[in-house]
């Protein structure tokens, strides 16, 4: 699982503001066109390896510079407007419009006085790596994606809304985010949302039917599973597994498994957990413990799927034994 860091912080001091930004984001300039006097900054900020996500608020109006941008970067205004000038344009933010930077320019924005936004930074080589595992072969960044994309587009509305999802759970202090595999999982989905929500030179092609895999990468993917079902596999480790994209290992597991590759997985990990149950002593276990062996880290979640797989509880099956 990726390292994880989280921060909440407020402050008056605009050297506070620079060395917080420059920790979880990027050396940056900080200006107040207007005068320090009434500046305010707070931010909660959640880091998961190379995807940053921060809720960041200014009580006066702020400019901030960076000469080179390492990765790709979403600002999406939640209150107010921000001006940007990146790659030769200049730009205006509210609430219904993202602004996306591409990685090796300069960047300048100027920050509305009350003024509120969520940032989103992946690492350039997260962001591509993942793309090419999704297309089965190395890709040449940058990506091209469009400096500006409206909100109301469902693809990007969608994505955004995750985004927020996870802002929303930072100060939750029993948060499932809190669990590395969730934790993981959410990462994923924020880093290849991206992917398939905004435009670039790779669309087109992640956008084709997968080509065809023939049985027998899936059914290494499947002994691969079966062998250790407790590990935290994403899909993109199936698909290494196979040696495949993940679009064509989703295709070939719906072919010939009639199921998703992750579906597989969760039905092979209920399976050994109704073994262990069976067997264990409810004296000397509990159902949590079971659970967290093979790999589920949401109790409440792992009660229902088994339930509607064997119809009785988990609870149930360790009582039968005593």
């Amino acid at each position: 699982m990726a390292d994880r860091a989280t921060a909440g912080f407020r402050s008056s001091d605009i050297e506070d503001m620079r060395s917080l930004l420059t920790r979880f984001y990027y050396p940056l300039a900080i200006g107040t066109p207007d005068g320090a006097e009434g500046f305010q900054f707070r931010a909660d900020v959640i880091q998961l390896g190379p995807l940053t996500v921060g809720h960041i608020g200014f009580g006066a109006a702020v400019s901030i510079a960076s000469t080179d941008l390492d990765a790709y970067h979403v600002t999406i205004p939640t209150c107010g407007r921000v001006h940007v000038r990146h790659a030769g344009q200049e730009l205006t933010a509210d609430p219904g419009t993202a602004i996306v930077y591409g990685p090796g320019k300069p960047v300048y924005t100027l920050h509305d006085a009350d003024s509120a936004e969520l940032d989103v930074k992946i690492e350039r080589p997260a962001l591509e790596a993942e793309l090419a595992d999704l297309l089965g072969h190395p890709v040449d960044g940058p990506l091209e994606m469009p400096t500006s994309v409206s909100l109301a587009d469902g693809a990007v509305r969608s994505w955004s809304e995750i985004v927020r999802m996870l802002h929303a759970e930072i100060a939750r202090p029993g948060s499932l985010i809190r669990q590395p595999l969730v934790a993981e999982h959410l990462r994923h989905t924020i880093v290849s949302g991206l992917l398939l929500s905004l435009p670039h030179r790779y669309s087109e092609e992640l956008a084709a039917p997968a080509p065809a895999v023939p049985p027998r990468p899936i059914r290494r993917t499947m002994d691969a599973i079966r062998d250790e079902p407790e590990r935290p596999f994403t899909v993109a480790d199936l698909a290494r597994i196979a040696g495949v994209s993940v679009r064509s290992l989703q295709e070939g597991f719906r072919r010939h498994v009639g199921c998703a590759p992750m579906t597989y997985l969760q039905q092979i990990r209920l399976s050994r957990a109704h073994e262990t149950l069976r067997q264990e002593d409810p004296g000397r276990t509990t159902v949590a413990a079971v659970a967290h062996r093979w790999g589920f880290a949401h109790l409440g979640r792992f009660a229902s799927a088994y339930r509607t797989r064997f119809g009785e509880s988990p609870s149930d099956t360790l009582r039968s034994r005593a």
